[in-house]
């Protein structure tokens, strides 16, 4: 089955619903700061596992208390739906 690209419509409707996320270079991109590494990494460990599950893995960087988080769907060569999927978990596990 072939994975769908959202149009600009769709993802600035997504964005508008998400003020947390930004697009930046084409792809849905969110920065979240901890008092730690230890908690950063922590949040890092639990995204790990619920992108493992659905199959869909996030780019990211990680220093000290900040993660910054980009998702894109290369399959497609932009945002999909396994892209908001994956940003709402990382919303329901973020501080």
């Amino acid at each position: 089955m072939a994975i769908e690209k959202m149009t600009d419509v769709q993802v600035e409707a997504w964005l508008s619903a998400h003020p947390k996320w930004k697009l930046a270079n084409g792809k849905l991109q969110r920065e979240l700061r901890f008092e730690s590494f230890s908690e950063a990494f922590g949040f890092m460990t639990r995204v790990a596992m619920e992108a493992e599950r659905c199959g869909h893995h996030p780019e990211w960087f990680n220093v000290y208390g900040l993660v910054r988080v980009d998702l894109t769907t290369h399959d497609c060569g932009g945002i999909s739906e396994r892209d908001f999927a994956l940003a709402d978990r990382m919303d329901r596990l973020s501080p």
